[in-house]
Order: structure tokens, then C-alpha cells, then sequence
């Protein structure tokens, strides 16, 4: 089984409740090393909340269109779902986007 590095930006069949899936594109968060991965969605809406992170460098991660990674919309994947890398955020991005996905946890304090 693949292993996906924090920061790659996958193309990813996400299963809903109704039975739909939808492709999007989702920044891999963690993946555990076994047949499942911890991702958060990216979306081409503008942000909606203080959890969500405007990309800077969308064209050099590999996304189509400006996008917003949206922390609060964090999602436990099994591998099967991830169809393929599109490209990976920039370091800038990483380090901007990392105290937004940490002060989701803190409110749990």
C-alpha cells in the first residue's frame, strides 16, 4: 500500500451519506501508515471561516483553479478513495496553514 506524505494534494472519491460520490481534490493531514488516510478538503469557494486557508501558490500545488483548504472539513479516507497525487503545497502554504488545523483541535481544551 502507497504511502502519502503531509502536504500532497490527492484527487480523492469522496463518498457521501446519499450514496453519491463526488471527485475532489483533498490535502493529505496524516496518513497512518495502514489502508487509511487523514485529508482535508479543498474547495474553489472562496473561505467561509476562520478554519479555512486561502492557497497561495494553487497553480504550483497542482490545482486548477484558486482554492481554500478547508480545516474544519476534515475527513478519514480509506485508500481506495484516493485516485491520484495532483501536485503538493508549498512550504509557505504548509506553515501558513498549519496554526489554522491546530486551533480545530484547541477548542476541544
Amino acid at each position: 500500500m502507497r504511502t502519502y506524505n503531509i502536504g500532497e494534494i490527492l484527487l480523492c472519491a469522496f463518498p457521501f451519506s446519499n450514496g453519491q460520490i463526488k471527485k475532489r481534490p483533498a490535502l493529505v493531514v496524516l496518513d497512518y501508515g495502514d489502508n487509511d488516510v487523514l485529508v482535508s478538503r479543498i474547495t474553489s469557494h472562496i473561505p467561509q471561516n476562520e478554519f479555512d486557508y486561502n492557497i497561495v501558490e494553487w497553480q504550483t500545488a497542482g490545482l486548477l483553479l484558486p482554492s481554500t483548504i478547508r480545516a474544519s472539513k476534515i475527513v478519514h479516507l480509506e485508500k481506495i478513495y484516493l485516485e491520484r497525487s495532483l501536485g503538493r503545497l508549498e512550504q509557505s502554504d504548509i506553515a501558513a496553514f498549519r496554526p489554522i488545523l491546530l486551533s480545530i483541535f484547541e477548542t476541544f481544551k
